[in-house]
């Protein structure tokens, strides 16, 4: 039966974050390896931007897309991981109820942002191989530069409108939650009343996002793949080719596990499953995308080499 939202009232003011309940040792141990997965995932994202940045010959439309990417993957990764890694050493892992909101929002934002570079990554490659006359034409400055703050700004706007319906949920019960993140499901599951409203809005959301900005990947890289096939030259092919399997190596990281989990909200997986599914994608793949993208690209690793080597330099005693 259905509770109207006037007959409670909010009494919830923070949250507890299970996390992952183990013995303090091994939670000292999974505190070392995800410090370690931040460091590396800040280390292999900052060198990627620090490389296109620096780079001359990097300053083209898919390496300002890429470089700009890198950057939401350390914001995106940075919303959850430093609150984890403080749970880990907290003996109450309590979270504010507005800090629980605030991490769901940037979470979600970044997430959604990440989504759109992937989709603007994949238009810039359909058009430079698929209509490689036009492409100075049509991916002039002014285009990438609307480009660039569109894939930063539209997960914000996006995911005001289900955070600010899911926080005026009423919450007078139970305020654990048995993820390690501010995750929706698990917390409009501890409200008092079930909003169908609320509901549908969220699983709309994020069905149109997920399943549209996938399927315009996918068509994006199958008419890039029939374009290639069609090259007389091998090392063109091989080139092309290399660049889209990074690429694509990376939808299919984020995508295969944000899809399973969130397209369909009402399904309910069990707590263990979700902690995976979202460790999965909101760390480890940030953690692989800067290997991904510098082993298979010739130029990134090129980039990459001169940043490294001019830190040394810069490191060496006078």
């Amino acid at each position: 039966m259905n509770v109207s939202k006037t007959e409670h009232t909010n009494s919830a003011t923070h949250f507890i974050l299970l996390g992952f309940p183990s013995s303090p040792e091994r939670q000292l141990l999974y505190f070392g390896l995800f410090s370690a997965a931040y460091t590396l995932t800040l280390m292999g994202n900052t060198a990627i931007a620090c490389a296109v940045l620096g780079d001359r010959r990097l300053h083209t439309p898919m390496y300002i897309f890429l470089g700009n990417f890198s950057l939401v993957e350390i914001c995106y990764v940075t919303t959850t991981v430093p609150n984890l890694l403080a749970n880990f050493l907290s003996t109450t892992k309590s979270i504010s109820f507005v800090s629980c909101f605030a991490q769901f929002y940037f979470f979600f934002s970044f997430g959604c942002d990440e989504g759109f570079y992937l989709s603007i990554l994949a238009f810039d490659r359909f058009l430079a191989i698929c209509r490689p006359l036009h492409y100075p034409h049509i991916m002039t400055r002014q285009l990438c530069t609307g480009l660039v703050a569109l894939g930063w700004s539209t997960g914000f706007i996006i995911f005001i409108t289900p955070v600010v319906f899911i926080s005026q949920l009423p919450y007078c019960g139970p305020n654990i939650i048995n993820h390690f993140m501010c995750d929706p499901v698990p917390i409009m599951m501890l409200s008092c009343s079930e909003d169908t409203t609320t509901q549908f809005i969220y699983s709309t959301f994020n069905a149109v996002f997920m399943t549209g900005t996938f399927l315009f990947i996918l068509c994006s890289y199958a008419l890039v793949i029939l374009a290639v096939l069609r090259m007389p030259s091998e090392a063109s092919k091989s080139k092309a080719f290399s660049t889209c399997a990074s690429h694509l190596a990376v939808v299919f990281l984020y995508y295969g596990s944000i899809l399973m989990m969130y397209v369909s909200p009402g399904s309910t997986h069990p707590a263990e499953v979700q902690k995976i599914v979202t460790l999965f994608y909101s760390v480890v793949t940030p953690l692989l995308n800067p290997l991904i993208y510098s082993l298979r690209n010739k130029e990134t690793k090129a980039a990459l080499r001169k940043v490294f080597f001019t830190e040394i330099l810069f490191m060496k005693p006078k």
